[in-house]
């Protein structure tokens, strides 16, 4: 398999999961260099994971031959890093979302409409549990999907999810949707565990999406994605079986109900010596997801990172999308919608996009 060279701009904590993957699966990934503002902060990337570093796009061009940049700065500076690289020709994969507002977001589709080359880096679908679910989804085995509740991801990745297992594509939703907060004993984050027992505020943003006749309900609170005491949800329904978390209901027909598990098959465990990592996802005797990055030792949230990495390269060589702008602008103004309506108080009704396309 052909090495992916790529770079990055931005060197931040999510920036870090790409230089993880590439230190893990050095016989597939490189990054040639990362294009941070200080020397400071360069120097400190250079020490922690051996990759030159450049203060500048233009410098880093210089030297580096890159396949695609993947742009992981703030919101606000994506834009005009996207630009610059498009005006270079060079293919972007950007982080989410790709703009923070929707004139950012119709500024950059006027790009993409025109040829440049951005694909986004919405991992979730490619989660492993979360892939597996849409595997089966897709399978047909739930019938049509007509209900959706996820309490697993916040805002824009929320929605892409959303509207992957209902299959709604570009269609416009009658929004409504409350937010408070309550108190939490704080856990976890991004710095490790918690020192002393703290109480914080915890915000919740409960909205339901009516796509005509297809309903998603989204639930989700600041902390859940580290939080030892506030678990994730799923839910997809059918008219032939639901998925609940891990969980599958189906008819093998009018007369006779199946149940099964999604079961996770880990290597490196009870004296198993395969190394450590994650070779796939069974659903009864069905290989229903397999881990395209074995034997990486990686968590779930940079397997699907790196799947979009190996899919970014085989977009630049073939042109086939796998997670487009537009999708992305779709997921980014549903979740400022739903911000809409909580801020406001009032049922919002979302209107076509120019990036929007028939709905799938």
């Amino acid at each position: 398999m052909e090495k992916t060279v790529f770079a990055l701009v931005g060197g931040a904590w999510r920036a870090e999961f790409f230089l993880r993957i590439a230190r893990e699966l050095p016989d597939r990934f490189q990054v040639c260099g990362v294009v941070t503002r200080s020397e400071a902060s360069g120097r400190t990337l250079e020490a922690a994971w051996g990759v030159p570093t450049y203060r500048t796009v233009e410098d880093l061009l210089e030297t580096c031959r890159p396949s695609f940049v993947v742009v992981s700065v703030p919101w606000q500076a994506a834009p005009l890093v996207t630009k610059d690289l498009v005006a270079r020709g060079i293919p972007v994969l950007s982080e989410t979302p790709p703009a923070p507002d929707l004139n950012g977001l119709v500024e950059l589709w006027s790009l993409v409409s025109g040829g440049a080359r951005i694909q986004v880096a919405e991992q979730y679908q490619f989660q492993p549990l979360h892939a597996a679910r849409l595997a089966w989804i897709q399978s047909g085995r739930l019938g049509t999907v007509h209900e959706a509740f996820l309490s697993t991801c916040h805002g824009y990745h929320a929605m892409s999810l959303m509207r992957r297992v209902l299959g709604v594509g570009f269609a416009n939703a009658t929004i409504r949707a409350d937010r408070w907060v309550s108190p939490i004993v704080a856990g976890p984050g991004r710095d490790g565990d918690p020192v002393a027992e703290a109480i914080q505020d915890s915000a919740r943003v409960l909205a339901r999406l009516d796509f005509g006749g297809k309903v998603g309900v989204y639930d989700f609170s600041d902390d859940q994605y580290f939080s030892w005491i506030r678990s994730l949800g799923f839910v997809a329904r059918g008219d032939r079986g639901e998925i609940r978390e891990e969980t599958l209901r189906f008819l093998k027909d009018f007369r006779t109900p199946v149940v099964l598990e999604l079961k996770r098959q880990q290597t490196g465990a009870n004296g198993n010596l395969e190394g450590h990592h994650l070779r796939g996802i069974l659903a009864g005797d069905d290989w229903i997801y397999t881990n395209p990055l074995a034997p990486g030792r990686l968590s779930d949230d940079e397997i699907a990172v790196g799947t979009c990495l190996d899919k970014m390269a085989r977009y630049v060589q073939t042109g086939t999308e796998f997670s487009s702008f537009a999708d992305a602008a779709q997921d980014h103004y549903l979740s400022l919608m739903i911000e809409k309506a909580w801020r406001t108080g009032e049922t919002v009704v979302t209107e076509t996009q120019p990036w929007a396309k028939p709905s799938r």
